[in-house]
């Protein structure tokens, strides 16, 4: 897979990327992640890229010709364009694995007050990993990167992430590890017991319960 990441803050991904899992499916050759900063395509000599919004207002507006030209200078006949805004789609782990099937992704990273509604035309889907307010989209284009990296073929076990929270609507049963005993507190006897039925078993009905007690909404999507 291939990703470019349309942004006014390439610095901000540098940590993020050059750390842990991310860093490892890179170097496996799993995934290439190119960060762009599209105030190089501004063609205006101090190479704005936003402007005051018609009809007044605070802030500033992102304009349509640098992200414009941006987008067609990379994209291709197998690209899939994400913006990143409050207005789009919850993002989930559903939507994460349907994105690792794409061979070319660009997230385009919205700021300031907000971007001219002709930039959604560049787009063919919309994302918004959540109901508040950040600073620009360059946070949440992080979150689907390491979030769709994890899930590709090759970079971790397939087993550990079917097991993980929100695969099948469920939250993640318990974990434990040593010691087995810690200021009074016990690892459950069944995952001691050796008994690889009797664990799967209690460990789908924890992860029920712990879903039921903490986020019964999932289980209604599931209906």
């Amino acid at each position: 897979m291939e990703i470019d990441i349309l942004t006014l803050f390439p610095k901000m991904f540098k940590g993020v990327f050059e750390e842990s899992i991310v860093k490892r499916a890179q170097e496996k050759g799993k995934v290439k992640i190119h960060i762009h900063d599209f105030r190089k395509f501004s063609k205006d000599p101090h190479q704005k890229v936003d402007d005051t919004p018609f009809g007044g207002g605070q802030g500033m507006v992102l304009a349509c010709q640098p992200l414009f030209d941006a987008v067609r200078h990379l994209k291709r006949k197998d690209s899939k364009v994400i913006l990143l805004t409050p207005d789009g789609i919850p993002y989930h782990q559903k939507i994460a694995y349907q994105l690792t099937q794409e061979k070319h992704l660009i997230f385009i990273c919205g700021h300031y007050e907000g971007f001219d509604e002709r930039i959604r035309t560049l787009a063919d889907m919309e994302i918004s990993i959540g109901d508040y307010i950040l600073t620009g989209g360059e946070i949440p284009a992080m979150v689907l990167v390491d979030s769709i990296t994890r899930l590709l073929n090759g970079v971790i076990k397939e087993t550990s992430h079917q097991e993980e929270s929100f695969n099948h609507q469920l939250l993640d049963y318990p974990n434990y590890t040593k010691p087995r005993v810690y200021e009074e507190m016990e690892v459950p006897e069944v995952l001691l017991s050796g008994d690889h039925q009797k664990i799967a078993a209690y460990r789908k009905e924890e992860a029920l319960k712990k879903t039921r007690l903490r986020r019964p909404d999932l289980l209604k999507e599931d209906d």
